[in-house]
């Protein structure tokens, strides 16, 4: 028998079996999940407008439509997509689902922008989108959480080591073109963030060019968690939470500075290589393994979860 190799730039890996993923791993295929396979927050997209743009602003046009428009400025809220999250640079919604009748009224500029919605809407082929139109100051889909939320890109630059995640508190809306994750705790961010959670992704995620396309359905559902210890949580909430302030030390920079793999600060890289050995830790991986033999390792135990064979060690 001819042996198996896997070929990677100039780097050749013998391999006993070459897998759906090219790994050197046994055949196993990670199929789409509707919810996550392990007992973690559900994941979502954030809101889909369908406005036209009418109710998205720059920060520029936003200021000046206040100064036509002052009583507006309770309705604008910070709205984040993958673009805006990554480069911390915001844009603003015009957000009038909450907004009475007789305050709507008052203000005509808003009038003008729901109006405008509206004829959009009911000029959309989609049968559905013309049905919104009756109720033009909502969104399509509204995921807006009480609670502080993790918000995931669904597109990320590949050379980048980590997707660049974060905390968003309720204030702040989220559009469509990223993930958000209700009632996620720290420990979550810190496994999120960790190179045993981006090893996973990087081989079963889609691709959007040669970028990184997290989906929730086959990423984020099929994720195998761990069941930590009381202790390896906590030294997990630790180094995830250095990771955050290691950001903080950098405020004038954006995370697309951060996580340049030239340009990453010596604090952020710390903090995250302490939250990779916390994460492979709980595992029982060892530090020094391969990528692809974590990924490996992650596949039986997804594999077992799959069908059933619930183990303490795991979620």
């Amino acid at each position: 028998m001819r042996d198996k190799k896997i070929y990677d730039g100039d780097e050749i890996t013998l391999a006993d079996n070459i897998n759906g993923y090219l790994l050197n791993a046994e055949n196993i295929c990670v199929e789409s999940r509707n919810r996550p396979i392990c007992d973690v927050p559900e994941i979502g997209i954030g809101n889909k407008p369908i406005d036209g743009g009418y109710y998205l602003f720059e920060k520029e046009e936003m200021e000046e439509f206040l100064k036509i428009e002052p009583a507006a400025k309770d309705y604008f809220r910070p709205w984040y997509g993958s673009r805006e999250f990554i480069n911390q640079s915001p844009r603003y919604c015009l957000w009038l689902g909450d907004c009475t009748p007789g305050e709507l009224r008052k203000m005509p500029e808003c009038m003008k922008r729901v109006q405008a919605v509206r004829n959009y809407r009911m000029q959309s082929t989609s049968a559905g989108t013309r049905k919104l139109a009756e109720r033009p100051t909502r969104f399509h889909v509204e995921n807006m959480p009480e609670t502080t939320y993790i918000i995931i890109p669904k597109v990320s630059s590949e050379r980048r080591r980590y997707i660049p995640m974060g905390f968003m508190t309720p204030d702040i809306l989220s559009s469509d073109l990223v993930f958000i994750v209700p009632n996620a705790t720290i420990y979550q961010f810190g496994v999120m963030q960790s190179n045993v959670h981006m090893a996973w992704t990087r081989v079963v995620c889609g691709r959007l060019k040669s970028d990184y396309r997290y989906s929730k359905d086959v990423v984020y559902n099929n994720f195998p968690w761990p069941n930590p210890t009381n202790e390896q949580l906590q030294r997990i909430e630790t180094t995830a939470q250095q990771i955050l302030d290691a950001r903080l030390l950098y405020p004038e920079s954006s995370l697309a500075d951060l996580y340049d793999p030239i340009a990453m600060p010596t604090e952020l890289r710390r903090a995250h290589i302490a939250n990779d050995k916390a994460v492979m830790a709980v595992y029982g991986f060892n530090t020094k393994m391969s990528e692809e033999d974590c990924v490996a390792e992650l596949m039986k135990i997804y594999f077992a979860l799959a069908n059933g064979m619930r183990n303490p060690k795991f979620r």
